[in-house]
């Protein structure tokens, strides 16, 4: 059953799936935008066939997206530091934003920076661009507002934050999607904070759970464990129990104290635990750095 399923997929791949009509030089055919497995010679015969299509559609689009969306991330939504190369902390206190180049440097290499300027008596620069630490809040705004105009989306993002610390969650709504739109993930979650509590927008579940989902595929933890509470509360503990195992080796502390109450109640195995724990283990030594441990230990 598995190769005559096959063999029909690649058939209909090649011909049109409402005429039959085969894709020669003369002929291109347009792939179904939601399952990717259909595909039409035009828009006529594809509105033609979408009474016959929409339940596998439905159906395929489905598994397709459970499949990029409990796909294990190679690294959070912060990525690495840009100068050591190793994955940044979820503690952002152990991280520096800087306004000149957007860039997010971990302690560790910020102190070793701070260290050789120390050393050598220069002035303070951007360990990654080098530029010259601004003096004043006033020329850090305008370093992150000529990010904004280069469409930089981690400036956009800061600039959201702003505006919703202020109340001006409209303003904030704005810069959170243009954010978005460029592939900023924290964006996306913070959009759907915005849609779950209606702030500067009209609550909407749907957009919301886009968002969150849209997130945990880049790789942010808070989405993951929203994400593993819906569907928990939807009495879908299998999903719940990927999402918060996905975020969990990922280095993510809190995602794992929630798959140890699953345990603790019953609804997730011992093996599968110590599983978890490994993979959150390797993720928090990965982090580690003799660098990093100097800054710990220094305060910075």
């Amino acid at each position: 059953m598995a190769e005559m399923s096959a063999e029909k997929v690649d058939d209909m791949l090649m011909c049109c799936a409402s005429c039959g009509v085969a894709e020669v030089d003369d002929i291109k055919l347009m792939t179904c935008a939601a399952c990717k497995s259909a595909r039409y010679c035009g828009v006529k015969c594809q509105r033609e066939h979408r009474r016959q299509h929409k339940k596998d559609c439905k159906k395929q689009a489905a598994e397709l997206r459970d499949e990029i969306l409990f796909k294990q991330p190679e690294s959070s939504y912060l990525g690495d530091c840009p100068i050591c190369m190793m994955p940044l902390p979820f503690d952002q206190s152990k991280s520096s934003l800087y306004s000149c180049c957007s860039k997010l440097i971990c302690k560790g290499c910020f102190h070793a920076n701070d260290i050789r300027e120390a050393e050598k008596r220069v002035l303070h620069r951007c360990p990654f661009c080098r530029k010259p630490t601004p003096d004043t809040d006033e020329e850090c705004d305008k370093q992150m507002m000529k990010r904004i105009e280069a469409n930089d989306p981690v400036a956009m993002l800061e600039e959201g934050i702003e505006h919703h610390k202020k109340g001006d969650n409209i303003k904030a709504f704005e810069y959170f999607t243009k954010a978005a739109k460029f592939g900023d993930v924290e964006a996306h979650y913070n959009l759907s904070c915005l849609y779950r509590d209606g702030h500067g927008v009209e609550k909407d579940r749907g957009k919301e759970i886009h968002h969150l989902e849209e997130a945990a595929i880049g790789g942010h933890p808070f989405a993951r464990i929203n994400l593993g509470c819906y569907e928990c509360f939807n009495c879908n503990i299998e999903r719940a129990v990927k999402h918060l195992t996905i975020a969990a080796n990922l280095g993510h502390d809190q995602s794992l104290e929630k798959l140890k109450h699953l345990l603790d109640i019953g609804l997730l195995s011992k093996e599968d635990f110590a599983a978890v724990l490994r993979g959150h283990q390797a993720a928090i030594d990965a982090m580690k750095s003799p660098q990093r441990k100097a800054a710990e230990i220094a305060g910075v």
